[in-house]
Formats: structure tokens, sequence, C-alpha cells
């Protein structure tokens, strides 16, 4: 009995030595780099359970009692088994998503040229939730073969594999589909997060990017949640796939009496009073003369779509005001009076 308390006591203060000088290197390091502080917070107990498990396990391996089969020994090493893998898991877990969260951050979306940010928060963001479902599947998997009888119950599970697969595949045909499309869309860079998407004849951004649905946030604040196979067997608009730039149009029905020189100053007039222009374009032309109108369409251009469409509304108030204000081209319905000669007098 003293051996064997003993031995536990030298392997638990091996394990405070180990996490105490861990625990000192974390914060040594944390004054250079500082996101190594959220490392040492996240994994805490899991590192420290994991190192306490490591400790033990030579100690249970020396002192095994001449009745191994017993119970209680049977319960003490397979929960000391379980929590070393479960522990050892959540460890690499926390790890790989310290690395992620890591690249993550140096790439910023709040500038204006972010479409690399964008792809790449795309990708780490989806990466990240495929990382924690991998974890637990292989760590819960781990973790059940460390029990005793697991084997002989998947001997009887196998007997009716086939079956249960066909089954399984049926059901999950629809959940599968949506995790390979959310994970082509990651990677296939047809969508980003942020990104100006016309979806259902809805306009809106990108918000969310999961395995299994794309939130998009609508102009007037409505999220529409669509399955990812969506975008990967429906056609959509992306309005900022390799630019964020945009080129809108602004169209007016005047009158003939319009003159197109005058207009065309105006809308330069119209340009220079904003800083919504990008200054990249601006056209004004007559596109159609039928039907008793003349049809102008004045081109204009911005960064992003949320300042085109500000801009359109700027133009087409500015254009219309002067119009009024100046009768240049206001539109009208003429009415001709013609004497009907061919009717007989009298």
């Amino acid at each position: 009995m003293i051996p064997t308390l003993v031995g536990v006591g030298a392997a638990v203060v091996v394990a405070v030595l180990v996490i105490a000088t861990t625990r000192l290197g974390c914060r040594l390091a944390a004054r250079r780099w500082p996101a190594v502080r959220h490392l040492e917070r996240r994994s805490r107990i899991a590192f420290r359970v994991l190192v306490l498990m490591v400790a033990l396990n030579p100690v249970l391996a020396t002192v095994r009692p001449a009745d191994a089969e017993a119970w209680w020994w049977t319960w003490g090493t397979t929960t000391a088994r379980v929590l070393a893998i479960v522990a050892g898991g959540w460890f690499l877990t926390s790890v790989a998503l310290f690395l992620e969260d890591a690249g993550l951050r140096h790439y910023r979306t709040d500038v204006t040229d972010n479409l690399a940010a964008r792809r790449m928060r795309t990708q780490m963001l989806v990466l990240r939730r495929l990382t924690i479902a991998v974890a637990a599947i292989i760590t819960l998997g781990a973790a059940l073969l460390a029990l005793p009888g697991v084997k002989a119950v998947g001997a009887s599970v196998l007997a009716s594999a086939g079956l249960l697969s066909v089954v399984a595949a049926l059901a999950a045909q629809s959940l599968l589909g949506n995790v390979f499309a959310g994970i082509q869309i990651a990677f296939g860079d047809s969508v980003r997060l942020d990104d100006v998407v016309i979806v259902d004849d809805e306009w809106g951004w990108i918000e969310e990017i999961t395995l299994t649905y794309v939130v998009v946030r609508l102009w007037d604040e409505r999220r529409l949640v669509v399955p990812s196979t969506y975008f990967t067997t429906t056609p959509f608009q992306n309005w900022t796939r390799r630019r964020s730039e945009l080129l809108g149009a602004v169209e007016l029905d005047v009158d003939w009496t319009v003159d197109p020189g005058r207009l065309r100053e105006q809308l330069a007039v119209a340009l220079s009073t904003t800083d919504l222009w990008d200054g990249r374009a601006q056209v004004l032309q007559v596109t159609d003369a039928v039907g008793g109108w003349v049809r102008v369409r004045a081109l204009v251009t911005a960064s992003d779509a949320g300042r085109l469409f500000d801009l359109r509304c700027h133009v087409r108030e500015h254009l219309v005001g002067w119009i009024r204000d100046n009768d240049a081209g206001v539109p009208r319905q003429r009415v001709e009076m013609v004497r009907d000669l061919a009717r007989p007098e009298g």
C-alpha cells in the first residue's frame, strides 16, 4: 500500500511541476505574443487533466493488483484512460483552433480592399467548424474503443452493417450534400463573407457560412437562411466576387425638348457635390426616343454596392430637381386638334 501511495504522490508532484513550468513559460511568452494568453486560458483544464493522467499511467501499470479483474480496478483504469483520451482530444483541438485564429488575425475585413481577407476568413471559419466536428468524432470513437466490451458490441453491429449503411445513406443524403456544398463554397471561392449577392430576387450581404447553410443579411436587416446546396446548384448574382467597385445606371423619361448637353453638365455638378462617386466613370446618353418620350441614362460608379445605391439616388434627385426648376424636359402629353375636311357641308 505504501509503495502505491508513494508512486501516486510522485506522479502528482511531477504533474504539478510540469503544469507550473508550462504556465510560467506561457506567461513569459505572452509578453511578446499576447495571443499565447488566450491559448493558455482556453486549454488550461484539458492540459492539466492530460498531464495528470500521463503521469499516473506508469504508476497504474506498476501497482497492478493480483486481482486485476476486480470491478473497482477495471472501473478506475477505464476512467483514467477515457479521461486521458478526452483531455488529449480537447487539448489538441484547442491548439488547432488557436493556430487557425492566429492565422485569421492577419486578415482584416474592415478595410476597403478586403477581397483576400474575406476569402481567407470564409475558408478559415468553415475549416474551424470542420475541425471541431472531426475532433469530436475522433475523440468520441477513441473513448468508446477504450471501454470494455465495445469490441463485442461492434461485432454484432457489423453483422447488420449492410442494411444500416443503406438506411444511414438515405437518411443523411440531404445533410451530407449540404456539408460537401459548404466545403465547396469555402474553398471554391464562389462566395465569401461580406459578398454582395442577389438570392431569390433579394439583395443583401453574406453574413455567415456554415457547413450546412448560408445566412444572407438583406438590405432591410432581415436574414435569409439558404441551404449550402443552393449556391452550388442554383444561379445567383455575386456583385463583389472579383472587385467591390460597381457601375450603376439612372434612367429618366423626359420630354423631347430636353437638352442632353445641359443635362450632362448637371450630372457633373451632381457628382462634384458628393463623396459617394469614386471618379471612375460618368456618362449620360439618350438610349431611346419612342412613344413620345426621350429616355436618358446616366452611368455612375462607386466603390461598393451600398455607396452606389446612395449615389444613384443622389443623382436622380439632382437631375429631377433641375428639370423641374428649369422646365427643361418636364414630361408633357400633347394633343393635336385636326379639322375633318372630308365631311360634306350642309
